[in-house]
């Protein structure tokens, strides 16, 4: 068994996963240390850090892993671009980022590519909308999708309404106005966030040192 150190464990996500680990013996993960941001040392030797915290608590937690050798995935949004270069460069540990380990969310990402192939001088708008205790607007995840698209940052539009989990909407707009193409990918539940969480930090224990994205995750199934 893996043992397993989830730094956020009171938050939402981190709830969720705990949740998810202990209700699955098969997933040869076991529940080894809770912490909270403030981490700096651990009692237990630990195979995995799970990090959904604050940007302060990722690095604290990221600090962990190496000392530990643990491999280490984090799901925090609003990374400092240092801190991500620093993750992509680790050559010691197996180490994760994404600013949504979501297995749908990246698909939803692929189909947006075909999309702008398919209507190129389309108008292209990206709204999202958060719960209201969502800290960082846009999130990281609308950031992201903005990216694939070729849209700047500042035109992301974005609501934070009562205990949303996360809906993303890009929209098309002919160039004469008279036809939209609307695709939207909408959290139902926060658990599949958790799960596909669980399944990468599954799998990043199997990987060797260096650094792994969402894009990695996948094609490693091919």
């Amino acid at each position: 068994m893996k043992k397993v150190l989830i730094n956020g464990a009171n938050g939402k996500m981190g709830q969720a996963i705990i949740k998810i680990i202990e209700g699955d013996y098969s997933l040869g993960l076991k529940i080894a240390a809770l912490r909270d941001n403030g981490l700096n040392e651990c009692d237990e030797n630990v195979d995995l850090v799970i990090d959904f915290s604050l940007p302060e608590g990722a690095t604290e937690a990221f600090d962990l892993a190496k000392k530990n050798k643990a491999a280490f995935l984090t799901g925090t949004t609003n990374l400092p671009a240092a801190f991500v270069a620093k993750l992509q460069e680790e050559k010691e540990i197996p180490v994760f980022y994404s600013s949504n380990v979501s297995i749908g969310v990246y698909q939803f990402a692929q189909l947006l590519k075909q999309a702008i192939k398919l209507y190129p001088n389309y108008t292209r708008k990206l709204h999202e909308v958060h719960h209201t205790q969502k800290k960082d607007a846009p999130s990281g995840t609308a950031k992201d999708l903005a990216k694939v698209v070729n849209l700047a940052t500042q035109d992301i539009t974005y609501e934070r309404i009562g205990k949303t989990p996360g809906t993303h909407t890009f929209t098309l707009i002919s160039p004469t106005g008279d036809e939209e193409i609307i695709l939207t990918h909408k959290a139902l539940d926060r658990v599949l966030f958790a799960a596909s969480a669980v399944q990468v930090a599954k799998w990043l224990t199997t990987q060797k040192a260096g650094f792994y994205n969402m894009q990695a995750f996948m094609e490693s199934f091919k």
